[in-house]
């Protein structure tokens, strides 16, 4: 994912002013890795869950607002929070970076909310991803069970798949004794969390608290919904 960020950051036109990975930089303590942090806008986190919150305090000693992709961290997430307040730290950090994926929750939200309605559909989510992949479910399924959830109450039946290079896709379905919807969201590749994530660096610059990659989906979708009626 590195390499991948660094280049759509060129390709925005940022500069990439130092790229540090859990093999070279393992060992640094959180004030020396805050050093090399220190005159940055924004740093962007594609790391292992076990790593954020050591991650999260160095940017916001070093007065860096942070993207945090990484998953497998949310039973930290009061205390990471915390220590950004201490500091009036900035953070953006999301299950999913992918624009797609993120308009995906608001279709399946609907979606829900619709199934609720009427009788005999029996709701599901199925995962895959590749088998590096250490946290099952993914953190996208979790937020897609969350969503369901607001209508169809916690009992969504969820399975995980670890094989293979498979990039990632999540399948929502409503199942009826006549017949079966299926929502599918497929990655081709980790382009779109790249992007996506470079897009939430550009956003969280001047800003302070603690946000979620949907705030930036909204803020754009309202711009847009205000632009079309001018």
């Amino acid at each position: 994912m590195g390499q991948l960020v660094a280049a759509e950051a060129r390709k925005a036109g940022d500069a990439v002013g130092v790229v540090i990975t859990r093999h070279t930089d393992a060992s640094l303590s959180v004030e020396q890795l805050s050093e090399k942090l220190r005159g940055h806008d924004v740093a962007i986190d594609f790391t292992v869950g076990e790593a954020v919150l050591k991650n999260i305090e160095a940017c916001a000693r070093a007065g860096v607002s942070l993207v945090e992709g990484t998953t497998g961290w949310k039973q930290h997430e009061s205390q990471a929070k915390q220590i950004l307040a201490e500091h009036s730290g900035a953070m953006v950090y999301g299950a999913n970076f992918s624009i797609g994926v993120n308009l995906f929750y608001r279709i399946v939200k609907q979606a829900s909310a619709l199934f609720a309605a009427v009788d005999g559909f029996a709701p599901f989510i199925e995962e895959a991803h590749h088998n590096r992949k250490r946290d099952a479910p993914s953190g996208t399924a979790l937020k897609l069970r969350d969503l369901m959830s607001e209508h169809l109450g916690p009992e969504i039946p969820t399975s995980s798949t670890r094989a293979g290079y498979i990039p990632g896709t999540h399948r929502d379905g409503f199942d009826s004794e006549a017949d079966q919807v299926l929502l599918t969201h497929t990655a081709r590749s980790r382009q779109g969390f790249a992007s996506g994530a470079v897009l939430a660096a550009h956003w969280i610059v001047g800003r302070t608290g603690v946000f979620e990659f949907g705030d930036v989906i909204e803020e754009i979708l309202a711009a847009d919904k205000i632009r079309r009626t001018l």
